[in-house]
């Protein structure tokens, strides 16, 4: 980990570290997950689909309550359509704070030695997810900038930490990104609406077409870390292979000197503000 602290203005926004995890933490987690979804219960009101198109994040998140109170719980997010294929796509939310095989690995040793090599001076952890990434139907995560949810003044103070539990490949829909887009600030914001306005949520800005010859794929082996810049645009493609690509991600945010927008879907709350990393 020495001299990471050198790549945190990293030129290509993003950063692979092959061999983070070892087999045994990533079958802890994907055994844990797999409890969690049998005890799942998600009332058929509550079923949220879940999507990176703006409109249909707007129709199928943002105006629902189950998604804008989901921060501070463990909460499961469906793929489109996936009522009718019976699989999960993106799964719980908030294990960092709620489940205990996640807590350790997001606040393991090796996790806040790297945050500290790379210069964080207080680093919270504002959300975690389980993406499941199901073979056939595991959809595609259009183009996008993680800051335009997780939004902050200064830019530049959210980082996103993606652990593949399975390889990530071509086929099975591994992350593509464009190097250096990291540096051009941000496109467009998602907005939590003031309360008792409908819908939810609502976008200032627009994504920007997106040239396709910009992207360079990036698999991964299972074990790997992707370091992933709050601005740099990354998406992934559909998963039309016979293997899933399982992966567990959270954001950290320096808090240092740094202002958590008001306006983002995601807000700490008294049950659970964001929690220190360095704990």
């Amino acid at each position: 980990l020495q001299n990471l602290q050198l790549l945190k203005p990293c030129e290509d926004g993003f950063l692979v570290l092959e061999g983070f995890l070892s087999a045994a933490e990533c079958v802890a987690m994907q055994q844990r997950i797999g409890e969690l979804v049998a005890e799942m219960d998600v009332p058929r009101h509550c079923r949220t689909e879940f999507s990176t198109q703006e409109e249909e994040q707007l129709r199928a998140q943002g105006s629902t309550d189950y998604f804008l109170s989901s921060g501070d719980k463990i909460r499961f997010f469906f793929e489109k359509g996936v009522f009718d294929e019976k699989g999960l796509e993106l799964g719980p939310r908030a294990l960092h704070a709620h489940d205990p095989v996640f807590r350790c690995i997001t606040h393991s040793p090796k996790v806040q030695a790297l945050a500290r090599s790379l210069g964080l001076q207080m680093p919270v952890v504002v959300q975690s997810m389980y993406i499941f990434k199901q073979p056939h139907f595991g959809g595609e995560v259009s183009p996008h900038q993680d800051a335009s949810f997780l939004y902050t003044e200064p830019l530049g103070r959210v980082l996103g930490m993606w652990m593949a539990l399975e390889d990530a490949t071509l086929e099975n829909g591994c992350l593509w990104f464009i190097p250096g887009s990291h540096t051009g600030g941000v496109s467009r914001r998602m907005v939590r609406a003031p309360a008792g306005s409908a819908p939810g949520t609502s976008f200032l800005g627009s994504e920007p077409a997106r040239d396709n010859n910009l992207f360079v794929p990036t698999p991964v082996r299972r074990g790997a870390l992707v370091l992933i810049h709050g601005e740099v645009v990354h998406k992934s493609e559909q998963n039309l292979s016979d293997r899933s690509r399982q992966a567990y991600t959270f954001h950290l945010m320096d808090a240092a000197d740094t202002v958590w927008s008001p306006e983002n879907w995601l807000q700490p709350t008294a049950e659970l503000p964001f929690p220190p990393l360095y704990t």
